[in-house]
């Protein structure tokens, strides 16, 4: 983010010089044993009758969903749950004739708001990007959602949604009945051009929704279309048929569709970086490419996939090189891979929750 900087947290092991395959299971399970072992110890100790709620800060495919996978991954789905705030709206757009049958009178009881509860309820059917639901009526959704995950450490992602929001959500944990819960905000700082990046050569799995890039994260089945003269990448997800990836229309023109939204989100993550009381876990994407030696292996930072194609052999070859951006104050700087952002998680929440 411009004229704000996050803390640097390195993962360098003295005397550790094995290279770790973060991109399978087995791989960062090992990585992450090695990196936060101590860390992960004393989380899971303190998630055997603790929990929490973190509300997770950051710009659009800033990579919110990813950590909260990441950290289910450790520690395992019976003792975490990501609930996205547009997931629990859509969901309950779409089922709501159930919900009205079963759940309509708890749903009433969690409901005070500025408009009837009628009238949320046409706002929840009658909905657009450009009328938001009013904050009341989604609080409601969320305790109804949340019941369905008690004893669960929580990760929150899409509240708050605008600048006065931000007090809902400090008191968000009392609203669900989660009160002796330490609440915590995850604020991710992520370059505007590495967003860019991750928009404009991203691709999707028509079948299983798997998502790669053909610059950022290749699957292991490059192809070349010789009549369309253009790579493409072959879905190598092992519960899937090895469908032709595809990109999503709009995609090229990378962030400017979505800049309004990207600037708004930024105004939030520096309103609530400035408030007191609450504990912060700052993750940054990205470190002045000058000093990553310093705190990182090279395998922690992101690569770029360079393609090109051999028309003797009718192959397309893939060749890994470093990858630079420049971040939001002009900084030369290399992109972190997900798992070594995540061990900057795991060390700053044995610190935010005091373990």
């Amino acid at each position: 983010m411009k004229n704000l900087e996050f803390p640097i947290i390195g993962t360098k092991v003295k005397g550790l010089t094995k290279k770790f395959d973060i991109n399978s299971p087995k791989g960062r399970s090992e990585y992450f044993e090695a990196k936060a072992g101590g860390e992960i110890a004393a989380l899971k100790n303190y998630m055997q009758s603790n929990t929490f709620v973190a509300f997770l800060l950051g710009k659009k495919n800033s990579g919110k969903g990813t950590y909260s996978k990441l950290f289910t991954e450790i520690f395992g789905e019976e003792k975490v749950a990501h609930i996205s705030v547009g997931d629990v709206v859509r969901d309950a757009d779409a089922n709501w004739d159930k919900i009205a049958k079963n759940k309509l009178n708890e749903l009433k009881s969690y409901y005070r708001g500025f408009m009837s509860f009628e009238e949320a309820v046409k706002a929840l059917k009658g909905r657009s990007t450009a009328n938001l639901l009013p904050t009341e009526f989604v609080l409601a959704l969320m305790k109804l959602y949340i019941k369905e995950h008690e004893g669960k450490a929580l990760f929150i992602d899409g509240l708050p949604r605008e600048l006065d929001q931000v007090s809902y959500s400090l008191y968000f944990r009392d609203l669900i009945n989660y009160r002796e819960d330490p609440d915590i905000f995850v604020l991710i700082d992520i370059p505007e051009s590495v967003i860019a990046e991750r928009i404009k050569y991203r691709v999707i799995c028509p079948k299983c929704q798997t998502s790669r890039n053909l610059k950022l994260l290749v699957t292991s089945k490059v192809g070349y279309d010789e009549k369309e003269h253009k790579f493409y990448l072959m879905c190598d997800n092992p519960y899937c048929k090895g469908e032709r990836m595809v990109s999503k229309e709009g995609d090229e023109l990378g962030i400017e569709p979505i800049r309004p939204r990207l600037e708004k989100d930024e105004d939030i993550l520096k309103k609530a970086f400035s408030l007191h009381g609450v504990p912060k876990v700052l993750l940054r994407n990205h470190i002045p490419a000058k000093e990553a030696g310093k705190y990182f292996d090279p395998y922690e930072i992101t690569p770029e996939f360079v393609l090109s194609y051999d028309q003797s052999k009718k192959k397309a070859k893939v060749k890994e090189t470093p990858w630079q951006v420049l971040d939001d104050n002009g900084v030369e700087s290399v992109s972190l891979m997900a798992p070594a952002v995540m061990v900057s998680m795991l060390k700053q929440l044995v610190d935010a929750l005091e373990i």
